[in-house]
């Protein structure tokens, strides 16, 4: 490695060679002639860019909703968790933590249900808040996804403000947003003051609380054989038998 000595300084490549920043100084190394990859590594370049896609659009389904943000860290532990889905389910982001510092069972000792016919549900309880909390705030945000055509459809949101002083006797509606995809569900929670909302990480979270994938359809296709022609008539005249109706399932997914 040779060190960078010049007025002008980079990190990156730069033609055939390579800039870059360790324990306080500038060095510069060549760059590889050609990078050879084995099957392993080319099957994990693929399922991290098929997670990165996923992740982004996830981030991007709720972001513009959410008052509590990433702390920083949410793009890798969200692409990490797809990642050892394997590509195959989304179904494995649920209680996902969009902070890391707190979840929403922070403040629901029994979790909310999102039901297979679009309904969200959370059941009566008592509350978990802090001394000074006199309300929680609570959103759900609903968004509907196509992986298939990388795409947000459709998003919806609605806040609930919950008294902590009163008992909490439940909260249920449709959160079945319009348009074809994933539907998936977040919930975002935060602890409420006289002043506002609490500035205490651990007193606001956001999670992912459901998925429902596209359920598939399968539909019967009739499929007539037509009629065998006559071996010594090539005008084609047709025996007036048809053959056995058969049929095919189809299956339609998103």
């Amino acid at each position: 490695m040779a060190k960078q000595n010049s007025i002008i300084i980079f990190t990156g490549k730069l033609g055939n060679m390579i800039g870059y920043y360790r324990k306080g100084s500038y060095f510069l190394r060549s760059a590889p002639e050609s990078v050879r990859q084995t099957a392993a590594t080319r099957q994990a370049a693929q399922r991290f860019g098929i997670a990165s896609r996923k992740g982004a659009l996830i981030r991007s389904a709720f972001d513009s909703k959410l008052d509590v943000h990433g702390d920083g860290s949410h793009i890798n532990r969200l692409n990490s968790v797809l990642i050892r889905a394997g590509g195959k389910s989304i179904q494995s982001v649920i209680g996902f933590q969009f902070n890391q510092h707190a979840g929403i069972e922070r403040f629901f000792t029994v979790a909310p249900v999102l039901t297979p016919e679009g309904t969200f549900h959370i059941p009566a309880q008592a509350l978990s808040t802090g001394k000074d909390t006199t309300s929680l705030e609570v959103k759900i945000i609903a968004a509907r996804v196509s992986f298939g055509l990388q795409q947000v459809v459709n998003v919806a949101s609605a806040i609930i403000t919950i008294d902590t002083k009163q008992p909490f006797t439940g909260i249920s509606f449709s959160v079945d947003v319009p348009g074809t995809g994933t539907l998936m569900v977040a919930v975002q929670a935060r602890g409420m003051r006289h002043d506002g909302p609490s500035v205490n990480r651990k007193d606001m979270a956001a999670d992912i609380v459901g998925v429902l994938e596209p359920q598939e359809v399968t539909y019967k296709a009739v499929v007539i054989h037509p009629p065998h022609a006559i071996a010594d008539q090539p005008s084609a005249i047709f025996d007036a038998r048809w053959d056995a109706v058969t049929t095919r399932n189809f299956i339609q997914r998103e």
